[in-house]
């Protein structure tokens, strides 16, 4: 219900909103990185939130899953305080919605009911938070580029969330299904990022790293069904993340 409540407010904004910055010090990339941050930070929390209930990385994945709390509801903040089209505002108060449900839930034991929800509640706050990306990039279309390789770091935490899962026991054909279009989708937009002729050399040098992690790591998510490297899929997924937020911060820096 919720998620169909969020399309319509979504369509009425894409179709026919302009967006208005309550502050204009905060650049309309900044904001699309802010807002691309919360889809990573979306399947981070669940991802967290199986590594702990099954006993692996628990202290650190923990102490991850505290932060991105946190994080998350400070930058919903943020987005409410610096954008002033109402549509938007009730996008971001949907989210908030899903964000108090996975907070309360996240602090339960872990049973295979409750992480089939978590699951769910994820996915709900990715869609919302795209949703308010897509609204703020709707208008410049020089700024997609910041969309399309903040996604990155959403994808890498998707892969390592839809690993654990099924570790854990969500071991249905749509985990498979998500870890693999989840794949699919990050090896595409690296090859377009790396294709841009718009990249500065530092920017070049970066995703040539990430290329190269990739191509070595890759082949341990496709064998969810096998499993067994739940430790490397945590650090590399997370190795990943942290340098595709650098690159994103490289390009939001280049639209000043």
């Amino acid at each position: 219900m919720i998620n169909k409540t969020i399309k319509l407010i979504v369509v009425s904004i894409l179709c026919f909103g302009t967006l208005a910055l309550a502050n204009p010090k905060n650049t309309k990339a900044e904001l699309i990185n802010l807002a691309g941050k919360q889809r990573m930070l979306s399947q981070r929390m669940a991802k967290d939130y199986f590594y702990a209930g099954q006993k692996v990385n628990k202290s650190k994945a923990l102490k991850q899953l505290t932060k991105s709390l946190i994080d998350f509801k400070t930058t919903q903040k943020r987005l409410n305080k610096d954008i002033k089209d109402e549509d938007i505002k009730n996008l971001i108060t949907f989210v908030d919605m899903s964000l108090e449900e996975f907070n309360m839930l996240s602090q339960e034991q872990y049973t295979i009911d409750n992480g089939t929800i978590i699951l769910d509640l994820s996915e709900s706050l990715l869609e919302g938070s795209d949703y308010i990306v897509q609204a703020l990039t709707k208008e410049d279309v020089s700024n997609e580029i910041i969309d399309i390789a903040g996604k990155q770091r959403m994808l890498s935490q998707r892969i390592g969330k839809y690993y654990i899962a099924y570790q854990a026991g969500i071991k249905d054909d749509n985990t498979i299904i998500q870890m693999q279009e989840s794949v699919k989708e990050f090896d595409t937009i690296l090859q377009k990022l790396l294709a841009n002729k718009n990249n500065s050399k530092e920017i070049q040098e970066e995703l040539q790293k990430v290329n190269k992690m990739w191509k070595i790591v890759y082949k341990f998510y496709l064998n969810i069904k096998k499993g067994g490297l739940p430790k490397i899929v945590f650090s590399t997924t997370d190795d990943i993340t942290t340098k595709m937020n650098a690159i994103v911060t490289l390009y939001v820096t280049s639209e000043k």
